[in-house]
């Protein structure tokens, strides 16, 4: 019993991680794209059009990473698959 409250522990440690470290990037990586679109756009406003799209595209990229992660984190913290291999070994 006491390795399954550790592999629970070491998971909420493990989701936490994963969702905060995923959050703080998706917001670095959002923040400096938008500082590059305002400087380029700055620099060439007839290529706004165009940079505003690629933008976009980017940043929906940029958070499927980090929404990947808080499912994957999900998964682990309402259905951990890691127990149930564990508790089935032990039972059986």
């Amino acid at each position: 019993m006491e390795f399954i409250a550790s592999v629970q522990g070491l998971t909420a440690i493990a989701i936490g991680m994963m969702v905060g470290l995923g959050s703080i990037g998706a917001c670095l990586g959002i923040a400096i794209m938008g500082a590059k679109f305002l400087e380029s756009a700055a620099r060439q406003p007839e290529l706004v059009p165009m940079l505003q799209g690629r933008m976009f595209l980017l940043a929906g990229l940029i958070d499927a990473a980090f929404i990947i992660a808080l499912a994957v984190g999900l998964l682990f913290a309402f259905g951990n698959p890691l127990l149930g291999e564990l508790t089935s070994r032990m039972v059986g």
